[in-house]
């Protein structure tokens, strides 16, 4: 019977080899897409799922309102916690970014770029395993713990166990080697312990925001309670003393200002779900995860409704072979086994061939996303698996069951063909088609002209030509003198570079356009109190950008009170404080008086996408201390002499400025547009996923109109006989296509209007979604359906009458 089976199956494909071979390609695209989604998801949802502590330990995020959140908690939150409330195990400090130095061992220098500074039970949160030493001796002040592949750089083939390095001018002993056995939101090379003397500086200052912590719960589902408590804590030694302070009402006060909410995230949902993105290894990106799922599952659907259409038409030509094997005493059981066999063959074929179109196709897959994806995870063959049978389950019953469905005595005497059973159902599958071919086409037009959007619009900076170079410090701020050597040291370094033929300006700052180094804290005028971004500064950095100056000055040298009580704010914050004509009036900021100088338009730091929070710029003498948090250097070039200043830059940050740290530079424009590389990659991956899904919409389109063309032969023919022109002729065979596309356009309007609203949203700076994408999106599939459809037809016209009835 099987033997019998593959005969009938390799006899139908000799008689139908193009459609054969677009319903397989066209299912294996659909198979492709969703693999290539698995791909993405597996590797996302990885992340932390190693770890046997993924439920109950917690990563703590503040809300301190006006809509700040940050992944970060006061210094004498986790002893309180730890001494107070019963269902917190222990806690963990842990610095929430990675310090990037260089590691010295026997003269040689290795370049660290994760480096971790965290309290000693680090390791209890994060149980890497340790192949060398021990994770409960490996942290101390004086003692290191390195990755395994961190060992053999810096030691080679040598036992690292008690081996010295130096770093940042101490002394540590490696004391553990450790693998990290899987994704982590914490990938540390090295790991030391230097977080402690900090904390203890600061336990008396809850107000503080300036550590990750790491909750380590007895119970999970305590997590609700002890947020709780957190808050309470906050509320009590923060809020209380504030409020006795101002001279209101606590009910008054929590309207005005609020109180700090504490959330508790747990590990496992650290990667894709997290508020924020302050952990070393950042946070993924749910919404296009989820956008690629949804939409690869969309493309499958089609193609299996794809499938379906063609298999249910290809039932015409294959109804008296069912006839006959029903009248020969063939079962519908038999029948239906028959067809899901067939289906199975195909869909083998199918997955055969989407892995050979991911396997080729994944170095740009990857990138494309900026990963690196590879197929050897059990858990996707195990994906695999399912898929190959949901596709089974979906495209190979229903046609099996109706064809099995044919009446023998109809079949044979001929009436089935005249028959407009099934036809519904083929024309409904082709109109849900449309559907889905217009939700990518009009979806793809609009985040196309989104991203267009954010990367045209006025950033309020101009970063082209500007260069970005970054600046260490390399002092600790507890060395004798070490304010002097810091300014020295910078003044040096900022004489040198202006020496540098084809400079034009030279400043410095705590802020790096595109995200990083901002600092944050309360400023009040009158009885209004914010939160708000501060940008410590040297003269001349908003000439060097190109802020645009709304009212009064900027920071002038020749002015002796701009490094003492001379500030800038941007719009966002006038408004926020709600201050008229703000030039000259009086800020509070921690019991200082500054006053404004100079409002200066609204500009983008963290991304296009992100709104603009308050501002208050300043000159770093304003607060000495921020000078030690001025890590970028911007410097203004002239564009015919980049070349040669880029080598006077790095040849005098090699010989003079920092010989031992790795020279690293950037545009400030490149570096900024890479705040939005996820949205470019959501309309990369919209635009990608358009392209197929209109080949797959086409090739169902081409061949069940070839199907139906043919079946309608001699009416064409009797019809030409009859003088029938040309053009009537088309008109008349693609007349119920156009219809078709009508009605999926008006099918998908609605939830494509809806769903790109809901994505919209996820941007402060959006636009409008108009009639015009819907328009484009209409002429252009009608176009593509009706270039299909009178090829067909118009070929279909040109035949010889006589084939068709010379029988007649």
């Amino acid at each position: 019977m099987l033997k019998n089976w593959i005969k009938i199956y390799l006899y139908n494909i000799r008689q139908n080899k193009l459609f054969t071979a677009l319903n397989i390609l066209g299912l294996s695209l659909g198979i492709a897409g969703l693999v290539f989604a698995l791909l993405y998801s597996n590797d996302e949802y990885s992340y932390n799922a190693w770890n046997p502590n993924k439920d109950n330990v917690f990563y703590t995020v503040s809300d301190v309102g006006e809509d700040m959140l940050w992944g970060s908690s006061s210094a004498p939150l986790g002893r309180t916690l730890e001494a107070s409330v019963p269902q917190v195990e222990e806690h963990c400090y842990v610095e929430g970014w990675y310090n990037n130095n260089v590691v010295i061992y026997e003269g040689k220098k290795t370049m660290l770029d994760k480096i971790t500074d965290a309290q000693r039970n680090f390791f209890s949160f994060l149980p890497f395993t340790f192949i060398k030493g021990s994770a409960e001796t490996a942290l101390s002040p004086t003692t290191m713990a390195i990755s395994e592949p961190t060992a053999k750089r810096i030691f080679g083939s040598q036992d690292p166990i008690n081996k010295q390095v130096t770093y940042m001018d101490k002394v540590f002993t490696i004391k553990g080697v450790y693998r990290i056995d899987g994704k982590s939101s914490y990938e540390p090379e090295a790991v030391i312990n230097l977080i402690d003397k900090d904390l203890d500086e600061n336990q008396d200052r809850w107000g503080f925001f300036g550590y990750n912590l790491l909750l380590k719960l007895k119970k999970p589902e305590d997590a609700a309670y002890v947020s709780q408590q957190i808050d309470t804590l906050y509320y009590n030694n923060t809020v209380k003393k504030s409020i006795a302070e101002s001279g209101i009402s606590k009910e008054e006060y929590l309207e005005r200002y609020g109180s700090t909410k504490v959330y508790l995230e747990p590990l496992r949902d650290l990667r894709l779900k997290s508020r924020v993105s302050d952990v070393p290894e950042g946070r993924g990106n749910y919404q296009l995860l989820l956008i690629m799922m949804g939409l690869s599952i969309l493309i499958l659907v089609i193609s299996i409704v794809n499938y379906i259409n063609l298999a249910t038409a290809n039932a015409i030509k294959r109804a008296k072979e069912v006839g006959v094997r029903k009248i020969l005493g063939a079962s519908k059981k038999n029948i239906v086994k028959q067809f899901i066999f067939e289906t199975v063959i195909a869909t083998l074929f199918s997955i055969l061939l989407a892995l050979v179109i991911v396997e080729v196709s994944l170095p740009y897959y990857n990138t494309f996303l900026a990963k690196n994806l590879v197929i050897n995870e059990s858990e996707f063959y195990i994906d695999l698996a399912l898929l190959f049978i949901v596709v089974i389950v979906l495209a190979g019953i229903f046609p099996a069951i109706y064809v099995a469905k044919f009446e023998a005595v109809k079949v044979l005497k001929g009436n089935f063909s005249r028959s407009k059973k099934g036809i519904w159902l083929r024309n409904g599958m082709l109109v849900i088609q449309f559907a889905v071919a217009f939700f990518f086409v009009i979806g793809s037009y609009i985040v196309h002209q989104q991203i267009k959007y954010i990367t045209t619009k006025d950033l309020g900076f101009k970063g082209d030509q500007v260069l970005d170079v970054y600046y260490r410090n390399p002092y600790e701020f507890n060395d004798k003198g070490y304010m002097e050597k810091l300014l020295n040291r910078y003044e040096s370094t900022k004489e040198q570079l202006r020496n540098i033929k084809g400079i034009e300006q030279v400043s410095v700052s705590t802020v790096k356009i595109g995200g990083g180094g901002v600092l944050q804290s309360t400023v009040s005028y009158q009885d209004k109190t914010i939160s708000m971004q501060l940008m410590a500064m040297d003269f001349g950095l908003p000439e060097t950008l190109s802020f645009k100056f709304l009212e009064g000055r900027d920071l002038s040298p020749h002015i002796a009170s701009d490094t003492i009580n001379s500030v800038i704010l941007n719009e966002t914050a006038v408004k926020m404080l709600k201050i008229t004509d703000p030039v000259n009036k009086v800020i509070n900021y921690n019991d200082s008086k500054l006053k404004v100088i100079g409002v200066v338009q609204d500009f983008h730091m963290f991304g296009p996408a992100e709104k603009i929070l308050p501002m208050m710029l300043f000159h770093y003498n304003v607060k000495t201390w921020e000078l030690q948090n001025c890590h970028e250097i911007y410097i203004k070039a002239d564009p015919e002499q980049m070349e040669s200043v880029i080598a006077g830059i790095e040849k005098l940050w090699k010989e003079k400025v920092d010989p031992d740290f790795p020279f690293s530079y950037d545009f400030v424009d490149k570096n900024f547009a890479r705040t939005y590389e996820d949205y470019v990659r959501q309309r990369n991956v919209f635009s990608l996923l358009n392209v197929v899904v209109i080949l797959i919409a086409l090739f169902g389109l081409f061949a069940l109109s070839s199907y139906s063309i043919q079946r309608r032969m001699k009416e064409i023919a009797i019809r030409k006989t009859l003088g029938a022109e040309t053009g009537t002729l088309l008109k008349d065979l693609s007349r119920q296509y156009v219809l078709f596309c009508v009605i999926g356009f008006v099918i998908a309007t609605i939830p494509v209007w809806i769903l790109l609203n809901k994505w919209l949203e996820n941007f402060v700076y959006r636009i409008e979604v108009s009639w015009q994408p819907f328009v484009v999106g209409f002429l252009s599939l009608m176009g593509l359906t009706l270039t299909v459809v009178l090829i067909r037809a118009y070929a279909a016209t040109r035949v010889e009458i006589l084939k068709y009835l010379k029988y007649e």
